[in-house]
């Protein structure tokens, strides 16, 4: 798209030069498909954006200077220098400043929070540069709407202070709140988990061999075999689980009989 967007931002401004009524509509749709995580194409839409307000007429630039001059705060703040840096290239237009100049009271109010936060906070100081060159520039312009912002920035800072402490105090409230009722709740009700282990353990704490061998040796024999089981073997014996036995149906099994002598013997 870098290879052939000049001539097509070129055509868009012939276009403009001939019925200036389209600018509004042009610069509306560049802002709603302007790209967020391209930084290249960022550059390509903010020059063709400087060369559109080149040829824009003074009652065309104020239909939309709101919108344009909020996304212009947006690329300001933009991490990537160079997009920031093109948006302050705008402040070096001697036709753009006096488009500004004429409508600063409009202006200054939605760009000064962008300039004076990166003019601090921005990584790259040639941004620095640029971005006190355009402060300088709206002070002289006019010094008691740049006062005005001024403290109105410093106020919603403020505001902004005291919600934030205002947010951590309750998260910090809550977070006591849950720890006191955690521990109210664990003191009144005991741990499931840890119920079932401590049985567990007195169950096998309470296991007396001896005990369970004469339990076993006093159980009545079974089987024809007078010889004693030993208590090992009884023992693993009572231990193991053992298989379920069905129910016998005395009449099936009869007829089972009866069918397999028929086997046997097929005259009878």
């Amino acid at each position: 798209m870098s290879v052939y967007h000049p001539q097509l931002a070129y055509c868009v401004v012939q276009f403009l030069e001939k019925d200036s009524t389209l600018t509004e509509i042009v610069i509306k749709g560049l802002l709603k498909f302007w790209p967020k995580t391209h930084s290249p194409k960022e550059v390509m839409f903010l020059n063709e954006l400087e060369e559109i307000l080149d040829v824009i007429e003074p009652h065309e630039f104020r239909k939309i200077m709101r919108p344009l001059f909020q996304q212009l705060a947006r690329c300001v703040s933009s991490p990537h220098f160079q997009v920031a840096e093109r948006a302050l290239y705008f402040w070096n237009n001697d036709y753009i400043m006096t488009l500004i100049s004429d409508n600063a009271d409009v202006i200054l109010p939605i760009m000064f929070g962008a300039l004076y936060k990166n003019s601090k906070s921005h990584w790259n100081k040639t941004i620095h540069g640029l971005i006190y060159n355009a402060l300088k520039l709206f002070m002289e312009m006019n010094q008691r709407l740049f006062d005005e912002c001024t403290v109105r920035y410093k106020d919603e800072r403020q505001r902004e202070r005291a919600k934030m402490k205002e947010r951590e105090e309750a998260w910090a409230a809550l977070e006591q709140a849950a720890i006191a009722n955690a521990d109210k709740i664990k003191g009144q009700i005991p741990s499931a988990n840890n119920q079932y282990s401590t049985e567990i353990d007195n169950e096998d704490l309470d296991v007396d061999p001896e005990a369970l061998a004469e339990t076993i040796k006093s159980l009545p024999e079974k089987g024809t075999t007078d010889e004693a089981e030993p208590v090992e073997a009884a023992v693993q014996r009572d231990l193991t689980r053992r298989k379920s036995f069905l129910p016998v149906d005395f009449e099936t099994r009869k007829a089972l009989i009866q069918h397999q002598q028929h086997k046997v013997d097929p005259s009878t």
